[in-house]
C-alpha cells in the first residue's frame, strides 16, 4: 500500500506571495496547507494531524516565536521550521533554544525549502536507503578481506569495519542486513581463532612480529606523553570496541579523538590483561618478580590488588625516575563527589599521571549471568550497547572527562579486554583442581571433548602465565564457546548459554581500543 502524502502547514502573512514555493512541494508529493496567522495556524492543529510546520517569525497578531511557545506546549512532538526575515543572532538563538528541527532566513528559494522539508521528514529514509546500498557495493570486498587475513592488522582492520557496518545497519533500521553482517563476524571469529591458535606462541617467544600487547600500552601510549603536564589515564574494565564507538559522540564536542587497536593478552580475564597493563609485563615475569602477590590461578579479587605499585614500577623503569602518580579502582558512582574531589586534589598536588580504573562493565557482566533482571536490560549485543550508552551519560567516568576537557587535561582511555555473547557449550573433562572460568581453564589432565573449539597447550610458556603443577593443561575456549562439565550439562546450558563471558579468543574479547583524548580549543 502507497503511504499517504506528507502534510504540512505553512505559517505566513505573505502566504500570496509563496504560491510558487507551495505548488514546488506538491509537484514533490507533499500535501501543503497555507494560513496567514499564528491564531488560525493553532486552531488547525489542534484538529488535524501535520507532520512539518513552516513557521513564518515576523506575523501580525501572535508572532512566530509566540505560536512555537504554545506549540511546544500542546504539542512537544511537532516538527517546526521557522522562516524569518530577520538575521539576528537573538531571533536564531531563541528559536533553536525552543527546539525548531530547522531555520531559514527570508527570501529562501522553493529548493531552499524542499532541502530543510526532505532533510526533516524524509532524511531517515534517505539514510536507510544509502546505508543499504552502501553495504551491498562493500559487502564482496569484506568477504575478501576475510579470506586474506593472515596478520595482527588485517584482522582487527576487518573486525572495526564490521563493528561500524553493525552500528550503521542498526541504525538505520536494516535488520534484514544485520544477519549478513552477523554471518560474516562469524566466519571471522572462527578464522580468527584459528589463526591465534597458531600465531599467539609464536607472539610470547618473539615480540618482533606481535602487535600492540597488553603489556605494551604504558610505554606506547603514556610515558612519551609524560612532559609535566598531567595525564588521566582511564581503564574501563571488560569494554567491547562497539561499546566504546556507542560513547565516542558524547567526546567528539569536547576532544580531538586518536583511536587506536590493541589486543589483549590470553586469557582475556582481569588477573592478566590489567595486571599487565600496569606492570608493561607478561604475568609470569610479575609473579617472579613479586611471588607474594600471584596468590593463585583463580582469584581475580586479590591478584589485581598490587596495580598501582606495578605502574610506579614500570613508570620509574621506563623513565629512570619518580613519576608522581594518583591511582583509584571506581566500582560505583555513589561516591562520586568524594571521586572529583581526589582528582582535583590530585591534580593541585601537580600528579603527572591520575589512573582510574572502572569496574562498572565488569560487574555488569558478572552480574547478568546470576540475575535474571539484569540478563534482560542487557540480552544481547544491542541493549548491552545502549545500557553502556545510558550509564557512560550519566556516569562520574563521564563528569571527570568533561572537567578534564574543560581543564585541557590529555587523556588516554582503553580497557583490557572485552567480552562475548557465548551460545555453545563445549564439554571438558578436570579434575577438582580445575580453575572456574568457563573460557579458560588450568588443571591437571584437562582436555577438551572437541578439541576444535579450544586452544589448548601444556606449556605455561606459550601464554607467559606462571607455570603451574606437573602435568598442568591450559585450555582457551575459541569464538562462543563456553565450558561445560560432563557432569554438570544441562545446568550450566541453562545458565550460561546467552551470557556475555570473558577469558577466551574472539575479536570481541582480544582487539580492543586506546583512544587519546586531547582537549579541543575553548
Amino acid at each position: 500500500m502507497p503511504r499517504a502524502p506528507r502534510r504540512i502547514l505553512w505559517v505566513d502573512d505573505e502566504i500570496d506571495v509563496l504560491k510558487p514555493h507551495l505548488l514546488f512541494l506538491e509537484q514533490r508529493g507533499y500535501t501543503v496547507d497555507a494560513v496567514p496567522n499564528g491564531d488560525d495556524a493553532l486552531e488547525l492543529l489542534r484538529t488535524t494531524h501535520y507532520d512539518l510546520v513552516l513557521l513564518d517569525e515576523q506575523m501580525p497578531g501572535l508572532r512566530g516565536l509566540e505560536v512555537l511557545e504554545i506549540l511546544r506546549r500542546e504539542d512537544p512532538h511537532v516538527r517546526v521550521v521557522m522562516i524569518t526575515k530577520s538575521e539576528e543572532d537573538r531571533t536564531m538563538t531563541e528559536a533553536i533554544g525552543r527546539r525548531v528541527d530547522d531555520y531559514l532566513v527570508k527570501p529562501a528559494s522553493p529548493l531552499q525549502v524542499l532541502s530543510a522539508v526532505t532533510r526533516i521528514l524524509e532524511g531517515s529514509s534517505i539514510r536507510q536507503q544509502q546505508v543499504a546500498q552502501d553495504f551491498a557495493a562493500r559487502w564482496p570486498r569484506l568477504s575478501e578481506l576475510r579470506h586474506e587475513a593472515d596478520e595482527a592488522e588485517d584482522f582487527a582492520s576487518l573486525y572495526s569495519e564490521l563493528v561500524d557496518w553493525h552500528l550503521r545497519l542498526e541504525s538505520a533500521g536494516e535488520d534484514g542486513l544485520l544477519d549478513t553482517v552477523d554471518a560474516l563476524l562469524g566466519d571471522l571469529r572462527r578464522d580468527f581463532g584459528l589463526w591465534i591458535r597458531h600465531v599467539y606462541p609464536e607472539w610470547m617467544r618473539d615480540r618482533e612480529g606481535s602487535p600492540v600487547l597488553s603489556p605494551d600500552l604504558v610505554s606506547h601510549f603514556i610515558t612519551p606523553r609524560l612532559n609535566g603536564d598531567p595525564i588521566l589515564f582511564v581503564v574501563l574494565d571488560c569494554m567491547r570496541l562497539d561499546q566504546w564507538r556507542v560513547m565516542l559522540p558524547l567526546l567528539t564536542p569536547m576532544f580531538d579523538v586518536e583511536e587506536v587497536l590493541h589486543y589483549s593478552i590470553l586469557p582475556t580475564a582481569t588477573p592478566y590483561a590489567r595486571n599487565a597493563i600496569f606492570a608493561g609485563r607478561f604475568p609470569d615475569r610479575i609473579a617472579q618478580d613479586h611471588p607474594a602477590w600471584w596468590a593463585g590461578f583463580d582469584d581475580e579479587g586479590s591478584l589485581n590488588a598490587f596495580e598501582d605499585e606495578l605502574l610506579r614500577e614500570q613508570l620509574r623503569r621506563e623513565t629512570g625516575r619518580k613519576v608522581s602518580v594518583h591511582y583509584e579502582k571506581v566500582f560505583s558512582d555513589r561516591e562520586g563527589d568524594q571521586l572529583r574531589a581526589r582528582v582535583r586534589g590530585a591534580l593541585a598536588r601537580d600528579t603527572e599521571v591520575i589512573a582510574l580504573v572502572f569496574n562498572f562493565m565488569d560487574l555488569v557482566i558478572h552480574t547478568r549471568a546470576e540475575s535474571p533482571v539484569f540478563m534482560e536490560m542487557a540480552r544481547d549485543e544491542r541493549s548491552l550497547r545502549d545500557l553502556t550508552r545510558t550509564w557512560f551519560e550519566r556516569s562520574v567516568l563521564f563528569t571527570l572527562l568533561r572537567s578534564a576537557a574543560s581543564e585541557g587535561i590529555r587523556v588516554v582511555f582503553t580497557t583490557d579486554h572485552g567480552s562475548i555473547l557465548c551460545r555453545r557449550p563445549t564439554t571438558v573433562f578436570a579434575k577438582r583442581d580445575a580453575t572456574s572460568n568457563l573460557r579458560y581453564k588450568f588443571g591437571q589432565d584437562l582436555r577438551a571433548q572437541d578439541t576444535e573449539t579450544v586452544f589448548t597447550t601444556s606449556e605455561a610458556a606459550d601464554l607467559r602465565i606462571p607455570t603451574g603443577r606437573l602435568g598442568m593443561s591450559y585450555v582457551i575456549a575459541m569464538e562462543d564457546y563456553f565450558m561445560v562439565y560432563p557432569t554438570k550439562l544441562r545446568e550450566y546450558q541453562a545458565r550460561y548459554r546467552d551470557a556475555f563471558l570473558h577469558g577466551g579468543i574472539s575479536p570481541e574479547e582480544m582487539i580492543v581500543p586506546v583512544a587519546l583524548l586531547t582537549p579541543r580549543p575553548r
